[in-house]
C-alpha cells in the first residue's frame, strides 16, 4: 500500500544492545543518529548487535580483520555467537566483494550449512545499518502482523484476478 496525501512515516526506533567493541563503529553512530538507545555491553559476542525487541542479532564482521583471523579462531567466534543467539545474521562488510571476498562468504556458508546463520554482504556501515534496521523492524510487531495481512491481501487478489482461477471457477459452475 501506497502512503496517500498527508500521511506521515512513522519513525521506528528501538533498544539495541552492542558489544562494547563497537563503540567507536561508524554503525554505532548511525544507529544513534536514528534515535535508537543503544546500550553497549561487555557480556555480548564481540561485534554483536542485538535488537532485542525483535529477537534478531547480528554479527558486524570486516572482510579484512577475518584474512588476518585463523580460520579456526573465526570458525569458534562464529559458532559461539549462533549458540547464544537463535536469529542471527552474520553482515560481512566489505568495500569491495571482489573473489576473495566471495571465497571467505563461500567458505563460511559452506561450513555452516544447515545451521540457523544468514551470511549477508555489505560494502560500508551506512549500508550495515539500514540492513540491520531493516530486517528488525520487519519481524517485530505490529509491523510483523501487517507484512503478512498485506501478503494474504496480495494473495488473495492474485487468485482473485487470475485467470486459471477463473477458468476454474467456470469450470465447476457449467457441470
Amino acid at each position: 500500500m501506497a502512503e496517500g496525501l498527508g500521511e506521515e512515516r512513522v519513525k521506528w526506533t528501538t533498544t539495541i544492545i552492542m558489544s562494547s567493541s563497537l563503540q567507536s563503529h561508524e554503525v554505532s553512530g548511525i544507529l544513534k543518529n536514528e534515535n535508537h538507545r543503544i546500550r553497549y555491553s561487555n557480556s555480548v559476542e564481540h561485534g554483536s548487535i542485538i535488537f532485542s525487541l525483535s529477537g534478531i542479532a547480528f554479527l558486524l564482521l570486516e572482510a579484512q580483520d577475518c584474512f588476518m583471523t585463523a580460520e579456526e579462531t573465526l570458525w569458534t567466534q562464529i559458532e559461539k555467537f549462533m549458540r547464544i543467539h537463535r536469529n542471527s545474521f552474520l553482515v560481512l562488510s566489505a568495500a569491495l566483494h571482489g573473489p576473495r571476498e566471495w571465497r571467505l562468504m563461500f567458505k563460511i556458508q559452506q561450513r555452516f550449512l544447515g545451521e540457523n546463520l544468514r551470511v549477508i554482504p555489505v560494502h560500508n556501515p551506512l549500508d550495515a545499518a539500514k540492513l540491520m534496521t531493516t530486517i528488525a523492524k520487519s519481524t517485530c510487531k505490529p509491523y510483523i502482523d501487517n507484512i503478512h495481512y498485506r501478503m494474504n491481501l496480495a494473495k488473495t487478489q492474485i487468485i482473485e484476478q487470475s485467470p486459471v482461477w477463473k477458468t476454474l471457477h467456470k469450470k465447476q459452475l457449467d457441470c
